[in-house]
Order: structure tokens, then C-alpha cells, then sequence
């Protein structure tokens, strides 16, 4: 069964706050500070809980960010040479694709001029050949032609 089953009544618990009690260190006479090496072995702190038991364990020093070297300041001409030199080279790019881009075009526009010529050219040679090829020729009308079960009569 569930420990808090609703058909019994809740248990009150009471709550007990333990706050540790630092144990302060001998009073000591303030002296010129020595600078510390980093290889030697950092002082021990202790705190006694409510309970009467010791915790034990080094002291952590907050770790000290280093210090923001200032950067020189970028020349403002710096600058504007080196923005100046990359819109160069856009600029040229763009001209070297501008100009591939109107030489194919007008080799396009060259040969569709060219195709326009030879089919235009053609048809006139046909109407110009073909007049003279009717005159001694047999027409046949096809509208007095008859139909009949796919044999022609005429």
C-alpha cells in the first residue's frame, strides 16, 4: 500500500534548518603580504555543522579573470583601404561577367539572325522555283472525287 494513502490523515514532519558555523581563524597581526608560489599547498578551513560534525577542505580562491590587454585602435584610413580594395575587386568581377554575359549574348542574337536568314531565304527560294513548276502540270479536284470502301472513283 501507498505510504500516503489518502484514507489516513497527512503526518506533520517538522523541519529542521541547519546553518553551518564557520570556525574563525586566530586573530592575526596584519604584515607586509608575501606573494604565495602556486606550487605550494593552499591553508585548510574547517566548519563545524549543528550536528557537531567537522567538514574539512581546502579554501577556494575565486579564480581571477586576466586582466583585457587593450588592442590598439585600427586606423580609420586602414580602413577605408581595405573596404576601398574589396569593392575593386567586386567591382571587377562583375565587370569580367558583365562582359562574358554581353558576348554570349550577342553570339545568340548572331545566330538567330543567321537561322532567321537560311529559313526566310529558304521559303522564298521554294515560292520563287515552284511558280514556274505549275504551268505544264495535270491539277486534280478533289471535291468531285467519291469515297466508296476505301476505293477511289473518280
Amino acid at each position: 500500500m501507498h505510504p500516503e494513502h489518502p484514507a489516513h490523515a497527512p503526518v506533520e514532519r517538522a523541519l529542521e534548518v541547519h546553518h553551518p558555523t564557520p570556525i574563525t581563524p586566530a586573530a592575526v597581526t596584519p604584515g607586509p603580504l608575501t606573494p604565495v608560489q602556486p606550487g605550494s599547498v593552499p591553508a585548510v578551513a574547517s566548519v563545524v555543522l549543528p550536528d557537531g560534525r567537522v567538514v574539512t577542505g581546502y579554501a577556494i580562491n575565486p579564480a581571477q579573470p586576466e586582466p583585457v590587454t587593450a588592442k590598439p585602435p585600427v586606423s580609420r584610413a586602414a580602413v577605408n583601404v581595405a573596404l576601398g580594395g574589396v569593392g575593386f575587386l567586386a567591382v571587377c568581377g562583375g565587370l569580367i561577367l558583365l562582359t562574358s554575359f554581353i558576348a554570349a549574348l550577342t553570339a545568340f542574337v548572331a545566330q538567330l539572325i543567321t537561322l532567321a536568314a537560311v529559313v526566310f531565304g529558304g521559303w522564298i527560294a521554294v515560292q520563287v522555283f515552284s511558280a514556274n513548276g505549275h504551268q505544264g502540270g495535270t491539277t486534280v479536284n478533289i471535291r468531285k472525287a467519291t469515297f466508296k470502301r476505301n476505293h477511289f472513283h473518280g
